[in-house]
């Protein structure tokens, strides 16, 4: 799956987001689609959050200096210093994955992270981090494969989903990791 940078955009996706909705449709999941155009920040998202119910997040794809990599799926609201966190995971210095290492072990492109990109993570090289906030919700919402998209879901289901990778996901109160201001 390893390409260089400059040919990823060019590349198919290995899990398009209709096999996503296939395999949550064989493990029973439920889920809510919505189609809007493609949404790249959490900003640019902000106007959604009237027309989608639920808690909206993102997914930051990291990696520390061993090259361990994470897969921090927080609530927008949550917010995280980089510093704060590896100290909460007790790992070395962390840094966002490169677009390669997030093709490589993800199979997806930068922007339409998100938990569903497990699936692409056979040898589970990625270990999975919640936001205790999050998962309290009634309804979670993410990017399925494409950020074009949003799909809900309760957080059970999620957990479903991701054991259903062969992931085993830490929920972690992730308020310890907020910044000092």
């Amino acid at each position: 799956m390893s390409q260089p940078h400059e040919n990823i955009a060019e590349q198919p996706l290995p899990t398009t987001p209709e096999m996503l909705f296939a395999r949550l449709q064989a493990l029973e999941i439920p889920y809510y689609l919505h189609n809007h155009i493609p949404i790249f920040t959490v900003g640019e998202g902000e106007p959604l959050k009237k027309e989608i119910p639920g808690v909206h997040c993102r997914n930051l794809f990291l990696r520390d200096k061993k090259e361990k990599m994470f897969l921090v799926v927080a609530a927008n609201e949550t917010q995280i210093d980089l510093k704060k966190l590896q100290e909460l995971l007790g790992c070395g210095r962390l840094s966002f994955g490169s677009a390669e290492r997030l093709w490589q072990y993800l199979g997806i492109r930068p922007g339409s992270v998100c938990p569903f990109c497990l699936m692409n993570d056979t040898g589970r090289a990625v270990e999975v981090i919640l936001d205790k906030h999050m998962m309290n919700a009634a309804r979670v919402n993410y990017h399925p494969l494409d950020n074009a998209m949003t799909i809900g879901l309760s957080p059970t289901d999620l957990l479903k989903f991701i054991d259903n990778t062969g992931h085993s996901p830490r929920i972690v109160d992730l308020s310890a990791a907020a910044p000092n201001y």
